[in-house]
């Protein structure tokens, strides 16, 4: 995996690139970000960079280190995660791999270590990889994955580069969904909806989601005052598990931010699927009630993460909904 396959970090590839041109890349890193947002991807494509045979500054993809690093099974690179029935990364772990980075590496010019998530080295495993940090062994390379730097001991952090990675944007997500071999229709459902996480985007149940898209959708272009069964019928046919009321509001919220967008006459959505039926729906807002529509519905997922009840948190959405669309 070549650095042309990270989709979205641009900034944090030249960084990496302009240090392997140089020859100095650090001894230690943080890649801190949210989860599916590409820091494993990344990871994995500096450590082929180092190992490949081609002797550029970027793999090749094609020598045997490469396809091995591609593959999984380079013995060069020793993964430490969490063991399955255990929350924290033990000493032992951490001991088992200081041990190994101390061998001669079988056939990498230097070994790798990737530590996920490393927030879950407790203070004794991680107090006990402090010296490994500072100076790894035999010039090995060590990248800890987090989601939050802070969640690391100060002593860990002060030893390694730290670079954070930004969520995703929908485009990345929809483009990488297609390119791994997703249709266009599903991919741009998904994207929308995955905080900038491919992980989630690949978690989400799409025969479902979309047909809960589709009647969202109806349910929006029913809305009345005048009919106030359509509000009630609405909240109580949407508002289901905690987690499906959650994401019918993140689509809520999806929809709202286009709306906004055509209100204010900028032609760039990201739903770009459903366009007739948001354009439908922006001519009835003008931009202040475009706004104040996404505010609402912003706030009943608060309300509703806080365990606020979701029909009762629906109703009073639908009727602000309603309202917005007669005005």
């Amino acid at each position: 995996m070549p650095f042309s396959d990270v989709l979205g970090h641009e900034r944090i590839v030249d960084i990496l690139l302009r240090s392997l041109r140089t020859g100095k890349t650090a001894h230690a890193y943080i890649f801190e970000g949210p989860s599916g947002c590409g820091r494993r991807k990344t990871a994995l494509a500096l450590v082929q960079a180092l190992f490949c045979g081609a002797g550029t500054n970027d793999a090749c993809g094609v020598c045997p280190s490469c396809r091995k690093v591609a593959a999984g099974n380079h013995a060069d690179i020793h993964l430490v995660n969490p063991l399955p029935d255990k929350r924290d990364i033990s000493i032992s772990q951490l001991r088992d791999v200081q041990r190994d980075l101390a061998m001669r590496p079988y056939e990498a010019p230097r070994a790798a270590c990737i530590i996920e998530p490393a927030d879950r080295m407790n203070t004794s495993s991680a107090n006990s990889f402090l010296k490994t940090l500072e100076e790894p062994p035999g010039n090995a390379i060590i990248i800890l994955i987090t989601e939050n730097a802070d969640m690391l001991l100060p002593t860990i952090r002060s030893r390694c580069q730290l670079l954070r990675f930004a969520p995703l944007s929908p485009e990345q997500i929809r483009l990488l969904l297609e390119r791994d071999g997703m249709d266009s229709a599903t991919a741009s459902l998904l994207a929308p909806l995955s905080d900038g996480s491919m992980q989630r985007a690949l978690e989400l149940d799409n025969d479902s989601l979309a047909q809960r898209r589709d009647l969202l959708l109806r349910r929006l272009e029913q809305l009345s005052l005048e009919r106030v069964v359509t509000i009630f019928e609405s909240s109580e046919e949407l508002s289901g598990s905690r987690d499906e009321t959650l994401e019918n509001l993140d689509m809520l919220l999806s929809f709202s931010r286009d709306m906004v967008h055509l209100a204010a006459g900028c032609s760039d959505i990201t739903n770009r699927t459903i366009r007739p039926t948001l354009e439908r729906l922006s001519c009835r807002l003008d931009l202040p009630g475009a706004l104040r529509l996404a505010d609402s519905i912003l706030d009943t997922r608060r309300s509703i993460q806080r365990n606020a009840n979701a029909k009762l948190a629906l109703d009073h959405l639908f009727m602000n909904i309603a309202a917005a669309l007669a005005a």
